[in-house]
């Protein structure tokens, strides 16, 4: 157990947690997000556009290959997004 002793550093611990590099990829596909469910239409209101209920926000060009949102987005299916240029989409090789 932590911490049983002493009291807990929270001012240490908030300092580190600023200090930790922030995911720039993952506030752009956040955003990304926040964007379709703001200007898509949401009938059961749960939040969610329901075009992109169920599927993954897509970017034409990769975030890990230099892409942004202004290059733009599409709504595609969880399967298909995740296995395109992943681990999915290439055969596995075999061990002999």
């Amino acid at each position: 157990m932590g911490y049983v002793n002493k009291p807990r550093p929270y001012k240490k611990e908030y300092q580190q947690q600023k200090a930790r590099a922030e995911n720039p990829e993952r506030a752009e596909r956040q955003r990304a997000r926040r964007k379709m469910d703001k200007v898509g239409k949401d009938a059961n209101k749960n939040g969610k556009a329901d075009k992109r209920e169920g599927k993954d926000i897509a970017h034409k060009r990769a975030l890990s290959k230099g892409g942004k949102n202004s290059d733009g987005v599409t709504v595609q299916s969880r399967k298909k997004n995740r296995a395109a240029g992943g681990a999915m989409s290439s055969p596995k090789k075999s061990k002999s």
